[in-house]
């Protein structure tokens, strides 16, 4: 099975109305402004960027940006959408290995910068954020998508981590479009190189 579509009109269930789902589903709509602590810190505390901070910390962006560049080459367009409304349920590539692998690359990203940045201090509390920003996210799409496919989706959670991956029995097969997927992450490819710009800049300046 690849992907799964609602057959029905899907109302809300109970887990939706719980006082993390309902913060998650603020912070959905939202989520484009999640990565600002983790530009900003780096401009404010200057941190030592040597030749091996950069090398580790381009790894971790670059692993984090290959799971998203799969990710969004699975589920499409709805990587990208704001509203509670889902189309179908992927259950291929990155997703018969975990749950969230976008939010999962992102930590990676994140986390990679502030390595760049020389500013290992704050990775303990980079995962503190990270963890009080995305918990409240996850919790209103697994109930979203458990009102939309009911039992499929529940299946689907039991047997799927949520956020550590874990190689499937079996992994369903699907179509992977890699075009729609660089097209999508064009504009995040973009912020990244800027950011590491202006990061090369404060680095030559101090």
């Amino acid at each position: 099975m690849t992907s799964i579509s609602p057959t029905a009109t899907s109302p809300a269930c109970a887990a939706e109305f719980a006082l993390s789902a309902r913060l998650g589903g603020w912070l959905f709509r939202n989520r484009g402004f999640l990565p600002v602590p983790f530009i900003v810190v780096p401009f404010i505390w200057h941190g030592t960027m040597a030749a091996a901070s950069w090398a580790f910390g381009a790894l971790f962006v670059a692993f984090g940006e290959s799971v998203r560049l799969w990710g969004v080459a699975a589920a499409g367009p709805e990587t990208r959408r704001r509203s509670r409304k889902v189309t179908r349920l992927v259950t291929y590539g990155p997703f018969a290995w975990m749950r969230n692998p976008l939010y999962f690359g992102n930590f990676f990203i994140w986390t990679g910068f502030s390595v760049i940045a020389g500013l290992q201090w704050f990775l303990p509390i980079a995962v503190a954020v990270f963890a009080l920003e995305y918990s409240p996210i996850v919790r209103f799409e697994e109930a979203v998508l458990e009102s939309t496919f009911g039992d499929e989706y529940l299946r689907y959670k039991a047997r799927t981590s949520r956020w550590f991956p874990v190689a499937p029995a079996r992994e369903p097969a699907g179509t992977l479009c890699w075009r729609t997927a660089w097209k999508s992450e064009r504009s995040t490819l973009i912020q990244f190189a800027v950011l590491a710009g202006i990061l090369a800049f404060v680095q030559i300046t101090h």
